[in-house]
């Protein structure tokens, strides 16, 4: 971790760059697919997770594009309800993406384990 170590009575001026949480962006990418379109994040750090994230996403039938700082995620073609058990295991945080699937789609399959679930929307 860095750190700043300011000695004296001088001004501190200056820029830094702070990079987007992981546990705020996670459901905001879970969420683009209740918007049925196009949904641009920034600031959106570059790890393991999100990439995991963006990839269901295309599994699904989501579009995603990346140009620098900026996420572009289009939804309007969300063909698929289930998320491959190899994605779903590589991300334990995928889970939170079964609500918006379940929402826009009345079911979602996902795995656990050995066993498949088939979650269904209450009519």
């Amino acid at each position: 971790m860095y750190s700043y170590i300011i000695n004296g009575g001088r001004k501190l001026e200056g820029e830094t760059y702070c990079s987007g949480s992981k546990n705020a962006s996670l459901p905001i990418i879970a969420a683009s697919i209740l918007n049925s379109g196009i949904t641009k994040l920034y600031n959106v750090p570059n790890i393991h997770d999100t990439q995991m994230m963006f990839e269901i996403l295309k599994k699904l039938g989501c579009k995603v594009k990346k140009n620098n700082n900026k996420i572009i995620i289009d939804s309007k073609e969300l063909t698929c309800n289930e998320i491959p058990d190899d994605l779903m295991r590589q991300m334990r945080s995928s889970v939170m993406i079964v609500g918006a699937i379940i929402r826009k789609n009345e079911k979602s399959k996902i795995f656990l384990s050995t066993e498949d679930v088939i979650l269904e929307q209450d009519q």
